[in-house]
């Protein structure tokens, strides 16, 4: 069973910066893809930011510009650095691990399981 555990969950203020960490007990990590998504109370999981195997990206538009998706395969850790952050990115964030990666439209398909998610709280 891979488990996930993601890290670095705060309280920061908006325009201040934040980084997530996830650690993945996979031992094919290199050879998966990663997906980050965010979840508040009420709403669907929506898709933040993936990175391929190869290390191409893709972020949803809302964040676009603002945060950068990396992966440490030596550490089997991806990591989700959030800057410039805004009210509306408080969230609950959650790391997924083995998904499907479409490179043609740069879409992360998740898979089960999950991680138990780390809160972000943006303040004005």
């Amino acid at each position: 069973q891979v488990q996930l555990a993601e890290s670095g969950d705060g309280l920061v203020q908006a325009g201040g910066s934040l980084r997530l960490s996830c650690r993945v007990s996979k031992s094919s990590f290199s050879r998966s893809a990663v997906g980050w998504f965010r979840q508040t109370p009420g709403s669907q999981r929506e898709f933040v930011a993936t990175i391929n195997t190869d290390g191409r990206t893709n972020y949803a538009d809302a964040v676009k510009g603002r945060f950068i998706v990396s992966r440490d395969n030596t550490n089997n850790t991806s990591y989700l650095q959030m800057n410039s952050l805004k009210l509306e990115d408080t969230a609950v964030y959650y790391c997924n691990v083995g998904g499907t990666y479409n490179r043609f439209i740069g879409r992360y398909y998740p898979i089960p399981p999950w991680g138990q998610g780390t809160q972000v709280t943006v303040s004005a």
